[in-house]
Formats: structure tokens, sequence, C-alpha cells
């Protein structure tokens, strides 16, 4: 009697431990199955790479060169190349009395050297004379640059007739006066003269200027310029009323 009930006991634990097992087996396979396998994961490799070739290339974005040169900007080396002083138009009450066409006029006179422009204009005929007693010739016709102050023959006929044949007899007098109405080493404008006050002339005394009331430029006070800014080969210009003394 007592073996049977432990029989029974016996059986009903294994039943139990069975029923267990059961159970337990039954839920590790479930939670073994119904977890994805790690392997059926997209693959890493099954999103788009992003490879260099596929991205736009750097060398689609145009190229500086593209630009316009700098070159193609208009240089600053254009024009005519005219000076200053060559780009003003003579002026003055004076210039009427210059021939309008010829050797002698405005245009024929930037051709010739200062010296051989004066000999193709009348109202010079005074200076050009004294120029050639004195020699200076080749000297205002050389290279330059010069500045010159050039007095009217009404200017020479100013000077009593035996002191200007005294003059135009004694060399060294005649040299310092002419080189007195010439500035070298420059062409110098009537507004860059009015500028400046002073200048130096060849004869190494100085002249002054200054503007009067009716815009005319005066040398020294005294003499007025007539016709300004007169372009020759090698020399500006400036036709006076007034022969000046050093």
């Amino acid at each position: 009697m007592i073996n049977r009930a432990r029989t029974i006991k016996l059986m009903a634990a294994c039943a139990s431990l069975t029923l267990v097992a059961a159970a337990c087996g039954s839920d590790t396979d479930d939670a073994a199955t119904e977890a994805p396998a790690a392997s059926e994961a997209p693959a890493a490799t099954d999103a788009p790479t992003a490879t260099a070739g596929d991205a736009p290339m750097t060398t689609d974005v145009p190229m500086a060169t593209d630009a316009p040169m700098a070159t193609d900007a208009p240089m600053t080396t254009g024009g005519d190349g005219a000076t200053a002083a060559a780009a003003m138009e003579p002026s003055g009450p004076l210039c009427a009395d210059v021939p309008a066409d010829g050797e002698g006029s405005f245009a024929g006179m930037t051709n010739d050297t200062a010296a051989t422009a004066a000999s193709n204009n009348p109202l010079l005929s005074t200076l050009v004379t004294a120029v050639d007693a004195a020699g200076l010739v080749d000297t205002l016709n050389s290279d330059g640059p010069f500045t010159i102050f050039a007095p009217t023959n009404d200017a020479f006929a100013a000077i009593p007739p035996a002191d200007l044949e005294a003059v135009l007899a004694d060399t060294d007098q005649l040299t310092s006066i002419l080189t007195y109405h010439v500035i070298a080493g420059e062409e110098l404008s009537s507004t860059e003269l009015a500028e400046m006050g002073s200048a130096t002339t060849v004869n190494g005394a100085d002249l002054t200027f200054e503007t009067a009331a009716d815009g005319s430029l005066l040398v020294n006070g005294q003499a007025t310029v007539g016709c300004a800014d007169i372009q020759t080969a090698n020399a500006t210009v400036h036709i006076i009323d007034t022969v000046l003394m050093p």
C-alpha cells in the first residue's frame, strides 16, 4: 500500500517535470524561431555606396579662365600721347597775327624746331635776326625741350633804334638778353607758369609770372603774353609784347 502511494507520487512528479521541460523547450524554440536571424538583416552593402565617381566632378564647375582676362580692359596707354602743354590750344589777341596756313601757321610750326618755326612767322622776323646775330640758331633747333618767350617785331621796335643797333652789335649782351627769354629742360604751358610763379632761365636769372585781371599771363610784371601755348617740335612758345631785360 505504501509502495503504491510512492509510485503514484513519483509518476506525478515526472509528469510535472515533463510538462515544465516541454514548456521551457517550447518557449526556447519559439524565441529562437521568432527572432530574425542577424544574417537576415539587410546587408550593409545593399545601401547605395557613396563613391567619388557618383558625385558630380569638380571639373564641371566653370574654370577661372572662363572669366574675361584683365587684358580685355582698355589700356591706360591709349590716346595720342600728347603732353598737357601740347593739348592746349594757342590763345590770346596776338594769335590773330599768326598766319592761318603754311609753315608759319600754328599747324606748320608744330613740325619745325623753335628757330626754324620762328623764321617762318612774319610776326617774329626781328627776333630771328637777333637769334642769328647771337649764334643761337643751332641751340634753339636742338632737342630741347624749351619754354620760349618770343618778343614780337613791335616789341623790338619799342627799343630806341640806336640802343637796338648797339645791342645787336654786342654778341655777349645780345646773348644775355635772348637767353633770358628761354627756360631749358621743360615745355611749360601758360597755366603751369602761373602756378609756378617763377622759373630760372638759361641766362641764370629768374622770371616771375602772374595772372592779370583779364586772364592773360604777365612776365616780370611788364610783358604780357599775347599768344600763349604755341607748339613747335621742341618747344612751347609764348609770344610777348615787350623785350625782357635781365
